[in-house]
């Protein structure tokens, strides 16, 4: 099994309403901001796939799960697990924590798709290779 990934998040005033709670949607962006950087620690670097192999990644489908508010300068850790590597597709786990509290549990889906066409494509063989190792076993 992989080290489970992490990315630290501090919330900002931005980040929240005038009572100084996070916006619902405002926690999408910290997880995407956490696949970004789980990407790039596992060496792949998404403007060199999409310049080199034609490829980007694009959420297909989000369920998530609003546990737990966070707030204004909150410390937050967002995590990335991989649950499935399919031909076209990701299956990622993604927590979103505070103190080891859970705020919110998301499962996102990932489709690969040709950068050029916006049309669904087959991972490529060194990507498949570099992303089983990393998968979460039940």
């Amino acid at each position: 099994m992989a080290e489970p990934f992490a990315w630290p998040v501090r919330v900002y005033w931005e980040d929240t309403d005038a009572g100084g709670v996070v916006y619902h949607a405002q926690y999408l962006a910290f997880m995407e901001r956490a696949r970004s950087e789980w990407m790039r620690a596992i060496g792949l670097h998404q403007d060199a796939l999409r310049r080199g192999q034609d490829l980007v990644f694009v959420v297909r489908a989000m369920e998530v799960d609003f546990r737990a508010p966070a707030r204004l300068d909150d410390q937050l850790s967002v995590s990335v697990a991989l649950l499935e590597c399919r031909g076209a597709s990701l299956v990622l786990a993604q927590r979103i924590e505070r103190d080891g509290a859970l705020l919110v549990a998301a499962t996102t889906r990932i489709a690969a798709l040709r950068a050029s066409s916006f049309r669904p494509c087959p991972l490529p063989e060194f990507l498949s290779s570099t992303l089983k190792p990393l998968l979460e076993t039940p």
